[in-house]
């Protein structure tokens, strides 16, 4: 029994039935400050992705996602942004940011650069000029300040907190207060302001007229707000229905600001593309990824889901139904700088989850905080598990974007001393959340080597001795490695991938998902502890080796018509 799922709109606007780049690409994410280090200073640099371009060309991938490289204390991991419209000079120069894309474009590669329109760092420039100018002033009202409350003004505006944990509010020497929904040094923007509008509109277009082919709009949800008095209380905002008309994220108004940044993107030829950070419920997702306004939108899903076949098949159909009510395409993600690499999610225990599905209990975090002890994790099952999760979600219709060190089925890295640690979430909730650097240690390129081939010295954050065995160099060549899984997982890709559309095809096992794309490409993917017949045609990859005829446990399988 087969049941067929069309993804590629029909009634969809013109601009989104003609093929377009985006709707089935394999973007890689560049974290640069982990990636290579060209002179030797410990953090990476925008030469540094330069010289590895090769590299990214050999893996076969479709375009380059940049996260922020602008000017930034670091705050953030980058996050923090000081300039929109330059490149942070530890990083390298706007002339060294031109020599990238140039030669990202020469090998077929599109560039994708992260935008930060919620908020800016504490050092930009506006910022500075509204802690001088004081009350009442237009370049305070650029961000969002307001009086405090009880004796004094002493007390923050609200008992909101800060999603890095503590007070959502900072008080100023005048007294007042701003919000920051991130860190204290992340004041969030006034969209209801227009010069913040225009000068958004300015740094969009001084990217595309750089070479850049589309952008990452960091957390895409929470520009506009209402903050009209009196404001509710923390309690009463999480009883706020999020139906477009929540006070602080998910707003409609959001959408005439992305209406705004549509147009300015449809004057280039081609089209300058983007995709929403949107963490919301998932019916108002569409709203983002249509043509109307970024066009595309991540699917956060797989990032809480378990390896686990029916959670897989419920994600993969409804967010294909998503991407058909927008004429958009869906993107699969299972790694970012924000979670806990999927090869270590995979290796520990299931996570609790609540009545809607949702994890209550997340074993990365519990296996964090225990220095990477507890809960037992399975090394060799995760990397096994992330291998066919990765097969299985690179032969979806769609776009998939890839983290940097999947493709070598890095682990996260537990053991990064307190002291070495930058990511503000652990030091706002010591004790309860250890934060993301151990997603965000520098890349293994080399067995040897002081920060092994990331550098000429050190790296920036501590790499563990077990990530030499690791290293690229290590698996180039090899053909069990993982790297060379995904080389050829991304070549065969490419020539298999068409129409956006599937058949699920029944197995008659609730732990293996089978389906078949246009052209006779089939995937069968086995979640659980039992071989599976294998079905008929040619196998052409496989995420293990094992008995023939079948296809293994814990694994993926490509097949095409014999």
């Amino acid at each position: 029994m087969t049941t067929a799922l069309h993804t590629s709109p029909s009634e969809a606007p013109h601009d989104q039935i003609v093929p377009a780049w985006w709707r089935q690409a394999v973007v890689y994410q560049v974290y640069p400050r982990s990636f290579a280090d060209l002179n030797g200073d410990g953090l990476g640099d925008i030469p540094g992705i330069t010289s590895r371009v090769p590299y990214l060309a050999q893996l076969g991938i479709d375009a380059v996602w940049l996260s922020p490289f602008y000017p930034s204390a670091l705050a953030d991991g980058g996050y923090d942004v000081a300039d929109y419209r330059d490149v942070d000079p530890r990083l390298g120069t706007l002339d060294d940011f031109d020599t990238l894309v140039a030669a990202l474009h020469a090998e077929g590669i599109k560039v994708v650069v992260d935008i930060v329109p919620n908020h800016t760092s504490d050092l930009h420039e506006w910022f500075q000029e509204a802690l001088a100018a004081g009350r009442g002033s237009a370049a305070r009202d650029r961000y969002i300040f307001r009086e405090g409350t009880g004796p004094d003004g002493a007390e923050p505006p609200t008992d909101w907190d800060s999603l890095f944990g503590g007070s959502a509010w900072e008080r100023v020497e005048d007294g007042q207060w701003y919000l920051h929904n991130f860190a204290v040094e992340q004041p969030d923007l006034n969209w209801a302001n227009r010069e913040v509008r225009d000068d958004f509109l300015r740094t969009l277009r001084f990217w595309s007229d750089r070479g850049v082919d589309g952008f990452r709009i960091d957390v895409a949800h929470m520009l506009t707000k209402d903050l009209s008095e009196p404001l509710p209380s923390k309690d009463a905002l999480a009883s706020i229905a999020h139906d477009g008309n929540h006070p602080l994220v998910d707003r409609d108004d959001v959408h005439e600001v992305y209406a705004e940044w549509r147009a300015l993107f449809d004057s280039y030829d081609p089209p300058r593309t983007a995709v929403a950070e949107a963490w919301v419920e998932s019916s108002r997702v569409p709203l983002y990824a249509s043509a109307d306004s970024l066009g595309q939108a991540f699917n956060f899903d797989l990032l809480e889901a378990d390896f686990d076949a029916e959670q897989f098949r419920r994600i993969v159909t409804a967010n294909l139904a998503l991407a058909e009510q927008s004429g958009s395409s869906t993107t699969w993600v299972l790694s970012n700088h924000d979670v806990v690499r999927h090869a270590t999610r995979y290796g520990l225990p299931h996570a609790e989850r609540g009545a809607d599905g949702r994890p209550v209990r997340k074993h990365g975090n519990e296996w964090l905080l225990s220095g990477g002890t507890q809960p037992h994790l399975d090394v060799a099952g995760g990397l096994r598990r992330a291998r066919a999760a990765a097969l299985f979600v690179l032969g979806l219709p769609g776009s998939a974007y890839l983290y940097q060190g999947e493709e070598l089925g890095l682990q996260e890295v537990a053991t990064i001393p307190d002291g070495e640690r930058q990511d503000p979430t652990f030091f706002r909730s010591p004790g309860e959340d250890m934060g993301r650097d151990g997603c965000r240690v520098p890349l293994p390129w080399t067995a040897a080597g002081e920060s092994l081939g990331f550098g000429a010295g050190g790296a920036h954050l501590p790499q563990p001795e077990w990530f030499a065995g690791l290293a690229a160099s290590e698996q180039d060549g090899r053909p069990d490695s993982t790297l060379s899984l995904y080389r050829e997982a991304l070549a065969l890709r490419r020539r298999l991938q068409t129409v956006e559309a599937l058949e699920w095809v029944e197995t008659g096992r609730d732990d293996v998902l089978h389906i078949v794309r246009p052209n006779g490409w089939a995937i069968v993917a086995n979640f659980g502890a039992e071989p599976y017949p294998l079905p008929a045609g040619d196998v052409v990859l496989s995420s293990t080796t094992g008995e023939a005829g079948v296809v293994p446990a814990e694994s993926t399988v490509w097949i095409t018509a014999g």
